[in-house]
C-alpha cells in the first residue's frame, strides 16, 4: 500500500533543493555546442528527481527558449500516458525554477501511478492565460522531441491552472490524429478557477471595498490613497507580512476565537458575512486581491479598472449606521473589462472529453464555479463532453491519491474506450482504486452534489 501526504510531500521538496541547483547547474555543460542557444535552452538534461516521485524514475528539467522552466518524470514502468500539468497560481515577477520542481512533488503520485509527467512555469509570471496555454502546450512538444511521442496525453489544469489547461485544449485540441496521435486525449480540471476573467475575481473586489470600509487600514488615512480596484500602485512596498498583521489588528483573524478583542470578533463577522468567504482564507483571499490585482490593473489592462460593483449590497456594512456610506462604489471601464476577458474567459469550446472535480467546501475557488463552467461548456456546444464530479472535501490544493487516480482512469476510459463515467460510477470505482494507493478513506465522492449558481454567492453585476 502506498501511502502519501502531501504537505510532506511539499516539506520533503527542501532536502533536495540542493541537489537540483547542482543538476541545473550541469545543464549548462551538458548541452551540445553544436546547437544554437535557443535550441540548447530547450534541451532538458538529467535532474535529481523529488523523493515522492515513482522511485528509479527518470528525470529531466531545463529551461525553454521562452524562459519557462520544465521538469519531465516518466516512471520505471510507464504506461504510455503522459499527463501535461498546468500549475495554479499564478505566481508573479520572473519565471521561478523551484515552483517547477514543488508541483512535481506535489502531484508525484502520477508518476507512481505510472503515468509520465511534464510541466511547466510558464515564461511570465501574473494573470496571462493564453500565454501561459502557450507555454504547456509548447512543454508537451518538448517531450516528445526529447522523450518520444505518448499513446495518450491528458490535460490536468488545477486551480488557476485549469482555466489555462480549459484554454490550451479550446486552442490545440484536435479529433484529427497528428502523426497518430491526438496533441490531447482529455482533460482533468481540478479545484478550478472556472468563472473566467469576468467572473471569478468579482468577490475578490467585494472583499476589498468591504474589507477598508470596516478597517480603513488597507491602506491607512496616513498613506497615499488609491482606487482599490487597482490592488496597490506600482510604487508601494507594502509585504505580505505586513498586510497580514493589519489583518490581524483589525479582525483578530489568526488568534483562536477566545483572544480576539470583541471589536475584533465583530469586525470578522461582518467582512465574512458580506462577502460570503471562509475566515481561513481572508488573508490569502486579500493578498490576491492586492498584488494580482495590481498586476491585472498594470501590466494587462494599462492601468485601466475591469471591475465594478454599482448595486451590489453588501448586508451588515453598507446599511450600518456608524459606516453608513464608506463603502467604495466604482463603474468599470467596459472595454478593459472585454480585454481582460479576452485573455482569461473560456469559450467552452472543446472537443475532448473534460472531467472537472471539486471539493464543495473549497476555501479558495468557490465550488459555484462549477457551474458557470458547465453553462460555458452548454453554450459552447461541448455540454456533452464534460462530466463534474464532487467531493467532501475542505481543501483546494490536494484531496487524496485515490481520489485523483480514480478520476484519471475514469477519464482515459471514457477518452479510449468511449466508456463516459457518472458521478456513481466513479465514486463505486474509487473504493478499488484507494486498496493499491491509500485506505478508502480517501474516497469522498459525493455523487448527487449540484452546485448552485455562482450568484448565490457573489451578486451579479
Amino acid at each position: 500500500m502506498i501511502r502519501h501526504t502531501p504537505r510532506a510531500a511539499v516539506a520533503a521538496l527542501t532536502s533536495f533543493m540542493s541537489l537540483t541547483s547542482l543538476a541545473a547547474a550541469l545543464m549548462v555543460s551538458a548541452a551540445p555546442h553544436t546547437l544554437s542557444a535557443q535550441a540548447q535552452r530547450d534541451v532538458a538534461t538529467p535532474a535529481v528527481c523529488p523523493p515522492t516521485v515513482a522511485t528509479g524514475s527518470k528525470c529531466l528539467a531545463g529551461r525553454d527558449s521562452a524562459g519557462a522552466y520544465f521538469w519531465f518524470a516518466v516512471p520505471p514502468q510507464w504506461n504510455g500516458t503522459l499527463v501535461v500539468h498546468a500549475h495554479g497560481g499564478p505566481e508573479l515577477g520572473d519565471p521561478k525554477e523551484a515552483r517547477v520542481a514543488e508541483d512535481l512533488t506535489r502531484w508525484s503520485i502520477w508518476t507512481r501511478a505510472g503515468y509520465a509527467y511534464a510541466a511547466t512555469g510558464y515564461h511570465q509570471g501574473g494573470v496571462a492565460v493564453r500565454s501561459a496555454a502557450d507555454d504547456i502546450e509548447h512543454v508537451r512538444q518538448l517531450f516528445i522531441k526529447q522523450m518520444g511521442a505518448p499513446t495518450h496525453t491528458v490535460l490536468h489544469g488545477q486551480s488557476w491552472g485549469a482555466s489555462v489547461a480549459a484554454t490550451t485544449a479550446e486552442r490545440y485540441a484536435t479529433t484529427t490524429p497528428v502523426n497518430g496521435h491526438l496533441p490531447y486525449d482529455a482533460v482533468l480540471l481540478t479545484s478550478g478557477v472556472l468563472g473566467g476573467g469576468s467572473q471569478s475575481y468579482d468577490f475578490r473586489f467585494d472583499l476589498r471595498v468591504v474589507y477598508q470600509a470596516v478597517c480603513g487600514n488597507h491602506p491607512r488615512d496616513d498613506e497615499p490613497s488609491y482606487p482599490l480596484w487597482q490592488g496597490l500602485p506600482l510604487n508601494a512596498t507594502l509585504t505580505r507580512a505586513q498586510l497580514a498583521t493589519r489583518v490581524d489588528s483589525c479582525t483578530g483573524v489568526r488568534k483562536p476565537r477566545e483572544e480576539r478583542t470583541v471589536a475584533q470578533q465583530k469586525h470578522l463577522e461582518t467582512i465574512l458575512g458580506a462577502v460570503s468567504i471562509q475566515e481561513s482564507s481572508l488573508i490569502s483571499h486579500l493578498n490576491w486581491g492586492t498584488w494580482h490585482f495590481q498586476d491585472i490593473v498594470f501590466n494587462r489592462l494599462g492601468g485601466r479598472n475591469p471591475f465594478s460593483n454599482i448595486g451590489v449590497r453588501y448586508p451588515g456594512v453598507t446599511d450600518s449606521p456608524e459606516r453608513s456610506g464608506t463603502v467604495l462604489r466604482v463603474r468599470a471601464d467596459s472595454a478593459a473589462r472585454a480585454d481582460f476577458a479576452a485573455d482569461a474567459d473560456m469559450t467552452g469550446r472543446i472537443p475532448i472529453p473534460v472531467l472537472t472535480m471539486h471539493a464543495v467546501n473549497d476555501p479558495t475557488a468557490f465550488v459555484e464555479l462549477e457551474s458557470v463552467f458547465k453553462t460555458t461548456m452548454q453554450r459552447g456546444g461541448s455540454g456533452d463532453r464534460l462530466v463534474q464530479l464532487f467531493t467532501n472535501d475542505n481543501e483546494h490544493s490536494y484531496f487524496s491519491d485515490a481520489q485523483y487516480v480514480t478520476a484519471m482512469q475514469s477519464l482515459l476510459d471514457w477518452a479510449v474506450r468511449g466508456e463516459k463515467p457518472t458521478p456513481a460510477t466513479v465514486a463505486a470505482r474509487c473504493p478499488v482504486v484507494a486498496a493499491a494507493f491509500e485506505p478508502a478513506t480517501g474516497c469522498r465522492f459525493l455523487p448527487a452534489f449540484v452546485p448552485k449558481a455562482l450568484t448565490t454567492r457573489v451578486p451579479a453585476r
